[in-house]
């Protein structure tokens, strides 16, 4: 049965309540899960925490996820080893890049020179011809934010920047891109960039802070899509109910 979780990485905790009832055989292979809305108000957490929880099962192959129908539980067994216990999950990393990137961005915009806000045009130049490569996008993405932050030309801020980016080349946040990353969200993001640009190119220290901080946050909302279509009024099955109390 489900217990209530502790504050503390809440996504893990739901995960390892999730692979004990699968490794118990609670949860029957080939079942479907209720739907992320109904799992969150199981455990008492956020849909971001069900969704981040969820994606740690698939990558150790203890589920599968099946846009616009549901999440079931993997047939064989999993083989691939459990995630690192100190490993960050995406809303937890856009969290930290908010409260580093938006200081940085307000501090690149006192700093900015030409030749600065002409590699950022360059980046950009180079992003809107490489949307349908997720891959150059990427590339291309951590590139953007680490010249924002050699603007203040401090070596361990580039570092750190450039560090947060690359914690995106996982499987995990991998397996989470393929779901929600392509053409029109690279796009999406070029245009923020272009706007952290205009208010680096602009010398406005708040603005340039306000558009990271508006980059972000939208960041995190295209991660939050469902994965499911929502169930509405549809009835949990019985065995779910019983599971489901808290």
């Amino acid at each position: 049965m489900f217990s209530a979780v502790e504050s503390r990485r809440l996504y893990r905790q739901v995960a390892d309540q999730m692979r004990g009832l699968i490794e118990r055989g609670e949860l029957v292979a080939g079942s479907r899960l209720p739907a992320e809305r109904e799992l969150a108000q199981m455990l008492g957490v956020s849909r971001p925490t069900i969704r981040e929880a969820l994606i740690v099962l698939e990558v150790e192959g203890f589920i599968d996820i099946r846009m616009g129908s549901g999440i079931y539980v993997a047939v064989r067994t999993p083989q691939l080893p459990e995630l690192p216990e100190d490993f960050e999950g995406p809303f937890e990393l856009l969290r930290a890049r908010a409260v580093v990137e938006c200081a940085v961005a307000e501090e690149a915009a006192r700093l900015a020179k030409p030749e600065h806000v002409a590699m950022l045009d360059q980046n950009l130049a180079r992003m809107a011809d490489a949307l349908e490569d997720r891959r150059m996008s990427l590339a291309l993405d951590r590139d953007f934010h680490v010249v924002v932050a050699g603007i203040i030309s401090n070596a361990t801020l580039i570092r750190f920047v450039g560090s947060m980016h690359d914690m995106r080349m996982t499987p995990f946040f991998e397996k989470l891109a393929s779901y929600f990353e392509n053409k029109d969200t690279w796009r999406a993001a070029m245009e923020e960039h272009r706007v952290i640009r205009d208010a680096i190119a602009a010398a406005d220290p708040a603005a340039a802070r306000a558009a990271m901080r508006a980059h972000l946050e939208k960041s995190q909302l295209r991660l939050s899509e469902s994965f499911e279509e929502d169930a509405g009024d549809r009835a949990i099955p019985a065995a779910w109910r019983r599971v489901g109390s808290i």
